[in-house]
């Protein structure tokens, strides 16, 4: 790849420095505060006795997983008001907490939650772009460390994750496809993508568009070898803290 001088000084292929912290919500089954740079976000997964109303109603068997995603006041150089102050829920957040629970569901066998609903909450500390995609990627570690503990309590007979799952941004960037988009390079990419796929490299999204331009075939195809490089750099990571919380 050409030589790009990125705000952090990356290779177009590098993804931002990863960070961790374990057991960051106590009270969660897993839980952790992930950074992707300084994007920092808490993610932790709960499990709860319950089905929608809607799995009663139509008699289906299984279990269920959903999300909840917020940006905190003060994740963002201006301060973000709370949903709860303008009276309903922000789009934005609506949007990429469906993308979470989607992404979760794709990886994950419902019949082996029977009764139950695994929540997950994915509240941004700070953000610096990548905050849906950091939120998939640790959504799936808290719900993967949940599960573990929930088998060795006797409240599941065995994982209902059939793989991993995690998410990373591409985009074309000053004409360059580069991985893992800061703030910076993400408000002023012509081109930009966020890809979930599974730790064997099947695709669960893949969500690109350009602003105020177009993209080829071959761009694309850059885009999508560049998220297939960091998926699998973040499974091997995601595995890590897996097996570290079995400690």
């Amino acid at each position: 790849m050409t030589e790009l001088q990125r705000p952090d000084n990356r290779a177009a292929d590098e993804l931002r420095p990863l960070s961790y912290e374990l057991d960051i919500a106590p009270h969660a089954s897993g839980s952790l505060l992930l950074g992707f740079g300084k994007t920092r976000v808490i993610c932790s997964a709960i499990l709860e006795r319950k089905i929608p109303g809607w799995m009663r109603a139509q008699g289906i068997d299984g279990g269920w997983i959903t999300a909840e995603y917020s940006m905190l006041p003060y994740s963002t150089l201006d301060r973000k008001n709370r949903d709860i102050n303008r009276g309903k829920q922000d789009g934005r957040s609506i949007e990429i907490q469906r993308l979470i629970g989607r992404s979760l569901r794709a990886v994950t066998d419902l019949s082996l939650l029977p009764g139950y609903t695994l929540w997950l909450d994915c509240d941004v500390l700070q953000a610096d772009g990548g905050t849906r995609t950091a939120s998939i990627t640790g959504a799936y570690i808290a719900a993967a460390i949940a599960v573990n503990r929930l088998i060795a309590e006797g409240k599941l007979e065995k994982s209902p994750l059939k793989t991993s799952v995690a998410a990373i941004s591409a985009g074309v960037w000053k004409g360059q496809p580069i991985l893992d988009l800061c703030y910076e390079e993400d408000r002023d990419a012509s081109v930009d993508a966020n890809i979930v796929m599974t730790g064997e490299g099947a695709f669960v999204e893949y969500q690109a568009s350009g602003e105020e331009a177009v993209f080829s075939t071959n761009e694309m195809n850059a885009l999508t070898a560049l998220a297939s490089k960091g998926i699998q750099e973040l499974s091997n990571f995601q595995e890590k803290i897996i097996t570290e919380a079995k400690s």
